[in-house]
């Protein structure tokens, strides 16, 4: 039996991240991960060339809107919006909502909250999905680097000089 690919909700740094690079097509080339995100994620969005870029994916379908609809997950959201931004919020409520995983750069409470209520391993960061691209051959180390030179520029640091150090 064929597993069905694992829901991953992502929230607006990775989304802006990918859309900075131009490379929110890798929402779709993993066929073990299924992409969405909640309104809230799209609504802030405020660059107009990277809504531009969100805007196609999900026209595309790259990138579907997943809606809150249990009365739970609404609940969950509303504590959380307490200690973290909405985006994380609504990632995180629909996540517990959807056995998902999360698709997220922000550490502290969000990343706290996210292995309480998900367990370990249940984050994927804009590096992690880089490096999982490279893992299966979609992307080369020096397309990665190029991208990490981008996101470098942007203010979005990593911890390491080169993907070739932790593939």
């Amino acid at each position: 039996m064929v597993k069905p690919p694992r829901l991953v909700l992502t929230d607006t740094n990775v989304l802006l991240n990918l859309a900075i690079v131009d490379r929110l097509d890798l929402l779709g080339v993993f066929p073990d991960l299924r992409f969405s995100a909640p309104r809230v994620v799209f609504d802030e969005v405020l660059s107009p060339r990277e809504r531009i870029l969100v805007d196609r994916a999900v026209a595309c379908g790259l990138l579907p809107e997943i809606a809150f609809d249990d009365v739970d997950a609404l609940s969950l959201f509303s504590q959380l919006l307490r200690i973290m931004e909405q985006g994380e919020a609504a990632c995180l409520a629909l996540a517990v909502q959807h056995g998902a995983w999360v698709a997220s750069d922000e550490k502290r409470a969000f990343r706290r909250e996210a292995e309480r209520l998900l367990g370990p391993g249940s984050i994927v960061s804009t590096p992690g999905l880089i490096v999982l691209a490279i893992r299966r051959k979609i992307l080369t180390l020096e397309e990665a680097d190029s991208i990490k030179g981008v996101l470098e520029q942007r203010r979005f640091r990593m911890t390491f000089g080169s993907f070739s150090e932790v593939v």
